[in-house]
């Protein structure tokens, strides 16, 4: 998603976050007493995008493709090998100290496990108002109570809960309270890391409802992670899509749902699945061959030209720009969003709705 070409939601023209051209190489030792590096693992290799403020952007992708280590960067719990994080016009990627802990005040995240992510020895009040021993300014001491009592009703939870321990809720509800301690701070971005995958589907769909009802209330920015393609599209403006590390194509939902044009995309939207059995039984499902490669050792230009059925000599000498397709430039169709394929082309992959 670059800078220049990704397109911005009509509610924001200027970016509250600007990523641009995001680097993280974790580097790989080998050898006896004299540990030598021997290569690097590119999990976020050359991501760029641009958030606006009450937007929400999704990012999919397989697992393996570089999202958690994206959210993580993001949220400064690990620092990129190049590139930059621009809050408000600053970079991020350069601070440190004070400076980067009243930045962080306003990106929080929510993470994918709502038990793990919890302290089991903690009660919820103290889980939730942990935010304000670190923030003191945020809110006084002998008002916090009252705070996270706010809290826990916003999410949805009764505030006389607050004495209880994590493993006294149900996942949705723990999910729920790692919500609110998000919102403690009142940021201006969210980053979401898979926050409904570990939840039955009937949760998944409160949660999502939650979170787009807070975000009409508080005016968030989200960062939206998942691998499940219908929840995305259900809270996202726009949708970024990755694989090995790189962003492959981006658009807005009705773009990538109704109109892809890489291949990639293609197959992860044949495999969601569809409610209508009619519709399911004429959909022709696209298989691909092979198996990820290695982020390691990625493929020489295209990295998905491995996998891909459209692959040529040029893939494999060639990076292919993220950029809108030539044949799509001078059209009004829907088609003309940035996708980084050599032999992009439209196909509808998904049934329309109301398709019989």
């Amino acid at each position: 998603m670059t800078p220049t070409s990704a397109p911005l939601s009509e509610r924001a023209a200027e970016p509250v976050l600007e990523v641009r051209d995001l680097v993280k190489h974790y580097p790989l030792t080998g050898g006896g007493l004299i540990r030598r590096r021997t290569g690097a693992v590119r999990a976020v290799d050359g991501v760029s995008f641009r958030l606006g403020a009450g937007e929400t952007l999704g990012v999919v992708g397989e697992s393996g493709c570089g999202k958690s280590t994206l959210a993580r960067l993001l949220v400064s719990l690990e620092r990129p090998t190049a590139g930059q994080i621009r809050y408000r016009g600053e970079d991020i990627t350069r601070l440190s100290g004070r400076a980067l802990k009243a930045v962080r005040r306003n990106i929080q995240m929510v993470f994918q496990d709502p038990y793990t992510s919890l302290n089991p020895r903690m009660t919820v009040g103290d889980i939730v108002g942990e935010p304000y021993e670190i923030h003191p300014e945020v809110a006084p001491r002998g008002d916090r109570r009252r705070r996270v009592r706010e809290l826990l009703e916003v999410v949805g939870l009764d505030p006389g809960h607050l004495n209880r321990y994590p493993h006294q809720f149900s996942g949705g509800q723990r999910q729920r309270i790692g919500i609110a301690r998000g919102l403690a701070l009142r940021p201006e971005i969210i980053v979401a890391d898979e926050p409904v995958s570990a939840l039955d589907v009937s949760v998944q769909a409160q949660v999502v409802n939650l979170l787009a009802g807070l975000q009409r209330r508080f005016g968030l920015a989200y960062v939206f992670i998942a691998h499940d393609l219908s929840v995305v599209r259900h809270i996202s403006d726009r949708i970024g899509v990755m694989y090995l590390g790189r962003t492959v194509e981006t658009g807005t939902d009705t773009q990538i749902y109704d109109h892809p044009t890489h291949p990639y995309t293609q197959a992860l939207l044949s495999a969601v699945p569809v409610p209508d059995p009619a519709a399911r039984d004429r959909r022709a499902r696209i298989l691909l061959s092979g198996d990820v490669p290695s982020p390691a050792d990625p493929p020489s230009g295209c990295r998905f030209r491995t996998r891909c059925w459209k692959a040529r000599e040029r893939c494999a000498v060639e990076v292919p720009a993220l950029a809108v397709p030539e044949a799509f430039r001078d059209g009004r169709t829907p088609a003309r969003h940035p996708s980084a394929c050599h032999f992009a082309e439209e196909r509808r992959v998904v049934p329309a709705e109301g398709a019989a």
